[in-house]
């Protein structure tokens, strides 16, 4: 047992934690912000994978994930509205969508 390394199912738990996360913070980004909120998660996704590439190891993977997570994010605000546009999601009454 010594000899196990339990880097990569740490890892993968970290991956499908923070992928589960980030769907339902999509859903409330572009519920309250619109599909005009995708800079808030593009940026920020530059900014890790810039990041993880001075990082050790650990670090590294982990602000690598959360780039890659973020720019895949913004792609999702942008299904997001076109579901809500569709009738497949909740609507905000107080916003008017425009395609």
């Amino acid at each position: 047992m010594d000899s196990l390394i339990y880097t990569g199912p740490l890892f993968g738990l970290f991956a499908f934690l923070i992928i589960g996360i980030s769907h339902p913070i999509v859903i409330k980004m572009e519920y309250y912000l619109g599909k005009k909120s995708w800079w808030m998660l593009f940026f920020p996704g530059l900014i890790f994978i810039t990041l993880s590439l001075f990082g050790n190891n650990t670090w590294s993977i982990v602000l690598g994930v959360l780039g890659f997570l973020c720019l895949w994010s913004t792609h999702e605000i942008f299904k997001q509205h076109k579901r809500v546009i569709q009738g497949r999601a909740k609507k905000n009454p107080n916003r008017i969508y425009t395609n």
